[in-house]
């Protein structure tokens, strides 16, 4: 295999790794190769990342390899978080939010059986933006993911605890046969 090939590939195992980074035992594992020419390679990488035309860098932190924006380029990055427009929730972010924040601590399979469709991308959004977070296990096979809101939550909507969420309405009867009728009402 090429050395421009292994790069490539390391450089791809970087980038879908994220935060949690590579192992050079990973590298090396999957690429089938010494920890010699692993080190090489990744030490070439890092020399070309250093270009200041390049915004990105390869660091070692705690023994796992990651790929992280330079710091030069900190301000610019922090002017793009807080734009306006990166504030907006879709209105699926905005439902998932809402179960979360009043059935919480609730599993995905949860979240979706309640609003009858996928939230993957809803919870990456609110996970993203630190509105949910991860607050434990479920019980039972599988252990899912427990999400629950955070205190980023509380202060973007204003509230001290979540005792300050307003109550939910409680259906009727009459509501539902309003809907059934609205829904299943023939024309005249």
């Amino acid at each position: 295999m090429s050395k421009k090939s292994l790069q490539g590939i390391i450089e791809a195992l970087l980038f879908a790794a994220g935060d949690e980074g590579v192992s050079m035992q990973q590298i090396t594992n999957v690429l089938d190769i010494t920890d010699i020419e692993a080190t090489n390679v990744i030490e070439e990488m890092k020399e070309q990342y250093n270009d200041e035309s390049r915004g990105l860098q390869i660091i070692e932190v705690g023994g796992v390899f990651q790929m992280v924006t330079k710091k030069e380029h900190s301000d610019y990055l922090k002017k793009l978080v807080e734009s306006p427009g990166s504030g907006i929730l879709s209105q699926a972010a905005l439902e998932t939010l809402a179960i979360i924040a009043y059935k919480q601590p609730i599993t995905r399979v949860e979240i979706e059986e309640i609003r009858g469709v996928k939230t993957d991308r809803s919870l990456q959004t609110l996970t993203a933006k630190a509105l949910i977070k991860e607050v434990g296990r479920a019980d039972g096979t599988g252990r899912a993911i427990l999400y629950g809101t955070t205190k980023e939550f509380l202060d973007c909507f204003g509230l001290k605890t979540l005792k300050e969420l307003p109550p939910l309405e409680e259906a009727t009867e009459d509501d539902l046969d309003e809907e059934a009728d609205l829904f299943f009402g023939l024309p005249n």
